[in-house]
């Protein structure tokens, strides 16, 4: 291979891996304007005042609430409807993700609640420890959530007391109930021996910068090369007569 096309070949590379790594950097930076946005609206539906009782069912779209917080009043289904999401853990310890349905004062419907965390028997997997609930007519507060992420389960996981997964829609036929499309994360302190130490939403806009940042150093990297090897080196660094046999 001759010098002129070798420095040809070497020039292509520069240019393809320059142009892909900047592409990489921007796109991670729309990646971050996009969370940022999201990031805004969920601020934005925090403010709002809670929705109550009677106007959740009243939504057009669930995802005009989602984020938004929510003061029911109501009362909560039978205990047999309580359900144990299991291999779900929080402040660093495993457990179990307690939800139950929540029937909306008014018989507008119900919606499930995420009541909160209880931890798991070490020796015993099937056993759960006592959770209290408050018969009568009650008042919760929370965030308006999607539904508990589902984990991946073999067989059908979605029945009984213990279970892998929530399905809403199954759910719904088990119970007789009109459920909510959306779940409401109950907040307040850990009371019935339940604890709610949320996670924070984060939407992970710090990641994309640092992806984005690696992006960019890379593309510099490859010019810096091309500009030290192909263009220093090849044409000031070396003798004028080599240079004219180029």
């Amino acid at each position: 291979m001759n010098a002129r096309l070798k420095f040809v070949l070497i020039t292509l590379a520069t240019v393809l891996a320059v142009g892909t790594t900047t592409s990489l950097g921007l796109w991670q930076l729309s990646r971050a304007d996009q969370k940022q946005a999201r990031q805004v609206a969920m601020d934005a539906q925090r403010t709002k005042a809670p929705l109550t009782s009677a106007t959740l069912f009243t939504t057009g779209d669930p995802k005009e609430i989602l984020h938004q917080r929510a003061r029911l009043r109501g009362s909560w289904a039978p205990m047999h409807t309580l359900v144990f999401l299991e291999n779900r853990p929080m402040a660093g310890r495993v457990g179990f993700l307690v939800v139950m349905p929540f029937i909306l004062e008014g018989g507008q419907g119900a919606v499930v609640v995420q009541r909160g965390w209880v931890p798991r028997g070490m020796d015993d997997r099937t056993r759960v420890p006592p959770v209290t609930t408050t018969p009568g007519l009650v008042e919760i507060e929370g965030r308006m959530a999607l539904p508990p992420s589902d984990l991946y389960a073999l067989g059908n996981p979605t029945d009984g007391a213990i279970r892998q997964n929530l399905d809403l829609s199954q759910y719904a036929a088990e119970t007789g109930l009109k459920l909510f499309p959306l779940t409401v994360q109950q907040s307040g302190e850990s009371t019935e021996g339940l604890l709610r130490e949320w996670p924070v939403v984060n939407m992970g806009i710090e990641k994309n910068y640092g992806y984005a940042a690696q992006w960019f150093g890379m593309a510099l990297l490859f010019s810096l090369l091309y500009l030290w090897f192909q263009v220093v080196r090849r044409f000031i660094g070396r003798p004028k007569d080599l240079i004219s046999n180029v």
